[in-house]
């Protein structure tokens, strides 16, 4: 395999990484409600209708593309990816905020654009303190499931790994986002507990089912770019 199509490979996950976490920051704020399938009738906690915060596809896919360079990277440059993602949120923040401030050529259209940029202090907290926890449990779980396998079974470490560390990241955006910080430091919209438990499990569900249905997209990413070859670890960024 020529080092071109790896290092375009590398760079794609990266970006497709990237791309999905700035996105999820900037949709977070909005709730959505999705009807439940009348098949399905009222699910329990949930209720007729899920109620999920607009990042939450977005952010699920910076899961299957950290496993996906877990996988065929290694475990050090998998975090350094998180971390320095972790750092490129308050790079993203900075530049809306500046750009929020800086005066308008069209007053009448700011309003509207802060509005729709600028996530609520409590939205941020919650994601940023989600982000940085559960990410780098995706890394540590993924490897620490691929020595007990011996590199084998890549759907188990893709799943479980993705699992446990969308409930983390779960839990916590909506538990700071929409409880603690309104409660504690008076910003944002406080919801009820219902309301947060149903935001919890429903956001949940959807992430729980985007881990399973994406294990084949994880190993036809991992055959094309070199089978999970395992890098060196003294060296993550190595092609070869």
């Amino acid at each position: 395999m020529s080092e071109t199509r790896v290092g375009t490979g590398q760079v794609a996950i990266l970006a497709l990484f990237v791309t999905a976490l700035t996105t999820a920051q900037l949709t977070a704020s909005k709730l959505l409600a999705i009807p439940v399938p009348d098949a399905l009738g009222s699910l329990p906690v949930v209720g007729a209708t899920v109620l999920m915060p607009g990042a939450a596809l977005a952010y699920a896919l910076t899961f299957f593309a950290s496993d996906c360079y877990s996988e065929l990277y290694g475990r050090r440059a998998a975090t350094v990816m998180v971390n320095v993602g972790f750092a490129m949120n308050f790079v993203l923040l900075a530049l809306v905020w500046g750009t929020i401030f800086m005066p308008a050529a069209n007053p009448e259209f700011a309003g509207q654009f802060r509005t729709v940029l600028a996530s609520g202090t409590n939205v941020v907290a919650g994601s940023l303190l989600a982000y940085v926890v559960s990410q780098n449990w995706d890394v540590l779980a993924f490897h620490r499931i691929r020595e007990m396998t011996g590199g084998d079974h890549l759907w188990l470490r893709n799943v479980a790994s993705t699992a446990t560390s969308q409930a983390i990241d779960t839990v916590i955006f909506v538990t700071v986002a929409f409880y603690v910080a309104p409660r504690l430091l008076g910003i944002g919209e406080a919801f009820p507990p219902s309301v947060v438990l149903s935001l919890v499990v429903g956001q949940y569900l959807l992430k729980l089912l985007i881990a399973v249905v994406d294990t084949p997209f994880v190993y036809a990413v991992v055959a094309a770019l070199g089978g999970g070859r395992g890098r060196d670890e003294r060296d993550p960024w190595a092609l070869e």
